[in-house]
């Protein structure tokens, strides 16, 4: 099945270009939102699909690590809290690919640049989930970052996108408390699963780190995104809060945080902490981590296995539309 994106139509009061470029500068200057039939400038049209899309194909990967751990699941609540977990991030993927169609850019077309490569997710998904710790670690480190990242793009520029974001920040923040109470209950159980869950934290701690992308004077287009208010925070202050927050919830838990640099200080009002390695986060990101291949695989497999379900979807809104007519 082929979809199309949503024609957002020719602006609603076409102008000169440098009168449209004053009038897109200026909402963007008074800290409105830029609708789909505005007019915009193609860079911040391609910032949007960029960061969009890789959010997007970042919920539907981000459904494989957790998705292998149903069926192994002790109890069959547990089972249920993981299904409709995983369920929601197919739903997170379909909010904001439908928020990209309204820049012109079709889901079949998303999903072949993400197939190809040509799109990027989140490196945390190419690790592996060795333990069922893993699942209690990713909702309360990963979600929890996600967190960080999301909730200030509520008020970012583009209103599909900042729409979408309210309700999936409503649920990733329900996931970070899911998996903050898996730990917290596997803490208070057996020594064995107490070494699970710091076992599991040693391995997610810095890739988490990463997720918020390398640093301001690093990163590419942290600053464009900034200036057009498509992102509001810069890399390392989303770090930075993210840190602030998990530090006091790890002291809860009875975890340690594996960075020797990390401590409190007093003069800037913050946590010091380490610095990531940013060679392996570039090897991730370039598609040699843990599961860059595997991740890719599984979802080129699901792709194909669902062409017929796309082409039975298009043959009967077809004949229905022609029934209407």
């Amino acid at each position: 099945m082929t979809t199309t994106p949503v024609d957002p139509g020719p602006p609603v009061d076409p102008v000169p270009q440098e009168a449209a470029q004053e009038r897109f500068d200026a909402t963007i200057a008074r800290g409105d939102r830029i609708e789909p039939r505005d007019w915009m400038p193609d860079g911040y049209r391609r910032t949007l699909v960029r960061q969009i899309a890789q959010h997007a194909h970042s919920e539907i990967i981000g459904m494989q690590p957790e998705g292998n751990w149903i069926g192994r699941a002790p109890s069959l609540r547990r089972k249920a809290i993981l299904l409709a977990k995983v369920q929601d991030e197919a739903g997170h993927g379909l909010y904001l690919y439908s928020a990209c169609e309204t820049l012109g850019v079709s889901r079949a077309e998303l999903t072949e640049l993400l197939l190809a490569g040509r799109q990027k997710y989140s490196s945390i998904f190419n690790y592996p989930t060795l333990s069922y710790a893993d699942v209690g670690t990713i909702g309360w480190l990963v979600d929890g970052a996600a967190i960080c990242n999301q909730v200030p793009l509520c008020r970012t520029s583009y209103g599909p996108y900042g729409r979408a974001m309210i309700r999936i920040c409503k649920e990733e923040s329900f996931h970070q408390r899911q998996g903050y109470e898996l730990l917290m209950t596997m803490m208070r159980g057996t020594d064995a699963q107490r070494a699970m869950v710091q076992e599991s934290v040693d391995r997610f701690w810095w890739p988490s780190l990463m997720m918020f992308g390398p640093p301001d004077a690093e990163s590419p287009n942290s600053a464009r995104s900034m200036a057009w208010g498509v992102k509001r925070n810069s890399n390392d202050e989303l770090r930075q809060k993210f840190v602030d927050m998990t530090v006091p919830q790890a002291e809860a838990l009875g975890v340690t945080l594996p960075d020797p640099d990390l401590r409190w200080n007093d003069e800037r009002g913050h946590y010091d902490f380490g610095e990531p390695d940013w060679a392996e986060f570039a090897q991730v990101v370039g598609g040699s981590g843990p599961c860059n291949a595997q991740r890719l695989a599984h979802r080129r497999a699901a792709h194909e296995d669902g062409a017929w379900v796309r082409e039975a979807a298009t043959a009967f809104a077809e004949r229905s539309g022609k029934g209407g007519q």
